[in-house]
């Protein structure tokens, strides 16, 4: 029993000891220790702010779904009566359904001096039980007996500083009406508010949803006893697809545009994707620092190993168990790992906030809140463990299998052949460089560990300007090469051919071009697509048809032209003959050659010459709308004229445009550039300084002898750190490649029938990625050159080998 207890003492008083030796050695490289733990750090701090953001944002659109009850099925139409919403509600499966009407309008909001676009949405007042419940953030809902009262939605009563009492105007049915604003709502059905088409950004200032009392929408739109718009609700476990299409075959006859799921609605596809996005970036980014951080661990305790063979042996030889020392080890990189998975969770929680308040500016939520679960702290204090101990596990071997009378020896030189720097007769190679060269070349493994964690550094960089090259890119595509118009202006229905010379004559219009659009659903064998069939003149100027290459196509003079996109979702080639058939007008259905395919990087589009698409619709040169090009001095006049004409539905000005697409990139970029920016750094100082600490570790006592020989300081600083530098030169151009490589990934990855992004990486990306590469090298240099200063040549020099 005392034995016992004398043994447990003695391990005691053993562990005691080593935890000592741990906290000395923790002293001795902390500098080593601190670059390992920022790399994890930076690695834990991603995934849990991605992860995290990725489960709130699940979490607060299925919990927003579910309370405020949005619906699965949709359907927009010209106008049925409300007995075909009864014949909707007798299908099987069929839980709710919601008739309604809704109307884009033109507005003339306070202090806006562009016409802006309503889509006045009818409600019945005080809605608790309906679908797409509002969720009311202040004021009250309208009353039933009043015929001007609106709620408007939350993101344009903000981007327009409008409050419950603020007044609005709009043209309603070809009636000024000025409109106030009882109440700011949200809705589950634009949580990411676009107007649609071709637009994939949000302009809050200029588009807003108006939720408006049932009986007075109707009123003012000769639509008592109609509606235009349907919704409807599921029971569980219902086939989605029959339900489309048994209301397909009822409201086909209303001029319906074809019922679509929630899996088609614009605001959901986008959440749903962002969602997505969210879960790769979570997976993917932790995982390149978390790779660089266990191959600074294993460099860094490789080293400290061979550097305390004969500390090993002692150890071993008072008694210490293999085990022990294995575990010593271990301890030693699970606590460099401890402060950084530390570290990590705190800024990981605070860019969890921050990006929880910049998806706030795009997302609509009642109550979006970034709450971290305790298993994504869990799930990343286990990666990190784990790549703390696979990081060392090497050299936690070599301590182990290390016998004490082997260890007790010095380590027995590496045999070191004749290499190929050797071997060359180049005058022009320095001595010193020489010295590089062959230290580089008899490690090579080392080098191309180093090398590696430097062009992951690289590559991030690279993609992420990449990404804003190509987000640049898209803007000239589309605003400079495709959209050469000033203004878009579209009328409220199909209009005769004197509206084109009505709008021609439009005060300030230098230039204007009509145009057609009509719904169509395109079929090739079984497979079918919406879209809108744009028609277009064939000399047009102000709308171009550009592939992503700033090639211009032709407008065919028959036949129909359509994105590669769309092309690709029906397995169709230029030759073949496509179905159109027209959801407007008498919806007749057509045998059309394509002629050609674009591809373009917004919508899923088709193009028709005007005429040829004005017989297909058996109309007499009817248009949609016109493509103007306007004075500069006169827009003023022609906003005021815009906001009154009760033919127009909606304006689009293309500068407007353009400045809200330049907000949301600046907002929602600014905060990954800035925080990859430091994450890139972080792991290029990290590999560079330990890779020149292990590096004067290894070679002090050759750099002491050449301080000796009469090397300067800055000489053998230059050997040293030369060694880092030809690294960081080497890893360049594979980092630039390795970052295209992932910018082509990506953009293939975000290709989506709304959106394309093309593959741009522009000279200036690469030069970021130098410059920032640059300033970790340089600043490592500087680290590791003050290590230099304090080089002890005579302790250095009389310690043994």
């Amino acid at each position: 029993m005392r034995g016992r207890r004398d043994r447990r003492n003695l391990c005691g008083e053993f562990m005691t000891t080593l935890y000592r030796k741990l906290l000395r050695e923790l002293v001795h490289m902390r500098g080593q220790a601190t670059a390992i733990a920022l790399v994890i750090a930076c690695g834990v701090a991603s995934f849990v702010a991605m992860r995290s953001m990725y489960r709130s944002l699940l979490r607060s659109q299925a919990e927003y779904y579910t309370q405020y009850r949005f619906a699965d099925v949709f359907c927009e139409l010209k106008r049925a009566p409300n007995g075909a919403a009864d014949r909707v509600r007798e299908i099987a499966g069929v839980a709710q359904v919601e008739p309604r009407v809704v109307m884009d309008v033109t507005m003339d909001v306070p202090g806006l001096k562009e016409p802006a676009v309503g889509r006045l949405i009818s409600i019945a007042p005080k809605q608790t039980r309906g679908l797409n419940t509002l969720f009311l953030r202040r004021g009250r809902y309208v009353l039933p007996e009043s015929d001007n009262e609106v709620i408007a939605s939350e993101a344009f009563a903000k981007a327009n500083q409008l409050e419950p009492g603020s007044q609005i105007h709009a043209v309603i049915n070809g009636r000024w009406q000025k409109l106030t604003i009882v109440g700011i709502a949200l809705s589950p059905e634009y949580i990411y508010e676009i107007r649609g088409g071709s637009s994939v950004f949000p302009d809050n200032k200029r588009f807003g949803v108006l939720w408006m009392s049932a009986d007075a929408l109707e009123s003012a739109l000769n639509m008592k006893g109609a509606f235009n718009s349907i919704v409807v609700s599921l029971q569980p476990h219902t086939n989605e697809a029959d339900v489309i299409a048994q209301m397909d075959r009822i409201l086909d006859r209303y001029g319906s545009l074809g019922a679509y799921g929630r899996s088609d609605q614009i605001s959901h596809r986008f959440i749903s994707d962002e969602i997505a996005q969210n879960r790769i970036s979570a997976t993917v980014i932790p995982a390149i620092f978390l790779v660089v951080a266990a191959l600074l661990v294993h460099l860094s305790f490789s080293r400290l190993v061979d550097m305390q063979r004969s500390e090993i042996a002692v150890i071993k030889a008072f008694g210490y168990s293999n085990w022990q020392v294995g575990i010593h080890y271990v301890q030693f990189s699970l606590l460099v790992a401890a402060a950084g998975y530390i570290l990590g969770c705190a800024v990981g929680f605070y860019f969890g906030i921050r990006l929880a308040s910049l998806y706030a500016e795009f997302y609509r939520f009642p109550i979006l809140i970034y709450r971290p679960e305790l298993r994504t702290f869990l799930w990343a204090g286990l990666i990190t463990a784990v790549t703390a101990v696979a990081g060392a596990a090497v050299a936690v071997r070599r301590a182990v299998s290390l016998p004490p009378a082997e260890a007790m020896r010095p380590e027995a030189p590496a045999q070191f052949r004749s290499r190929i720097v050797d071997r060359l007769n180049v005058k022009w190679i320095s001595p010193a460089l020489r010295m590089m060269l062959r230290n580089l070349e008899r490690r090579p493994w080392r080098a191309l560990a180093s090398a590696f964690a430097i062009c992951c550094s690289i590559m991030m960089v690279v993609v992420e300007f990449g990404m804003l090259d190509s987000l640049d890119r898209v803007m000239e595509l589309q605003f400079r090469d495709v959209q050469r118009e000033d203004i878009t202006v579209t009328l409220n229905e199909a209009h005769s051919a004197q509206a084109r010379f009505d709008l021609a004559h439009l005060t300030g219009v230098i230039r204007s071009e009509p145009f057609r659009a009509v719904p169509v659903r395109l079929r090739y064998q079984h497979r079918w697509r919406k879209t809108t069939l744009l028609g277009l003149e064939r000399d047009s100027e102000l709308r171009l048809i550009v592939d992503q290459n700033g090639n211009r196509i032709p407008i065919p003079p028959n036949g129909i032209l359509i994105s590669s996109t769309l092309a690709n979702l029906l397995h169709v080639a230029p030759g073949q003959r496509l179905s159109v058939e027209l959801l407007e007008g008498r919806r007749t259905v057509h045998e059309l050659l394509l002629t050609g395919t674009v591809d373009d990087v917004l919508g899923t589009s088709a193009y028709m010459n005007l005429y040829a698409l004005n017989r297909l619709m058996e109309e007499d040169h009817s248009v949609s709308g016109a493509l103007l090009q306007v004075d500069p001095d006169k827009e003023k006049k022609l906003y005021l004229q815009l906001k009154r004409l009760p033919a127009v539905a909606a304006v689009s000005v293309k500068n407007a445009v353009v400045t809200s697409f330049k907000e949301t990139i600046d907002r929602s970029m600014n905060l990954s550039i800035g925080t990859l920016m430091v994450f890139a750094i972080v792991i290029a100082m990290g590999m560079i300084y330990n890779g020149a600490r292990i590096a004067l570790s290894e070679r002090a006592r050759e750099l002491a002898t050449l301080r000796v020989l009469g090397f300067s300081r800055h000489e053998i600083t230059f050997i040293l750190l030369g060694e880092q530098a030809l690294i960081t030169l080497a890893a360049l151009p594979f980092g630039f490649v390795a970052g295209y490589a992932l910018c082509a990934v990506l953009a293939a990855r975000l290709q989506t029938e709304l959106f394309r992004m093309p593959l741009v990486v522009r000279p200036a990306s690469y030069a970021w990625a130098f410059l920032i590469v640059l300033f970790a090298a340089v600043a490592s240099g500087i680290l590791v050159s003050r290590r230099i200063a304090r080089l002890d040549m005579v302790s250095v020099l009389k310690a043994r080998e």
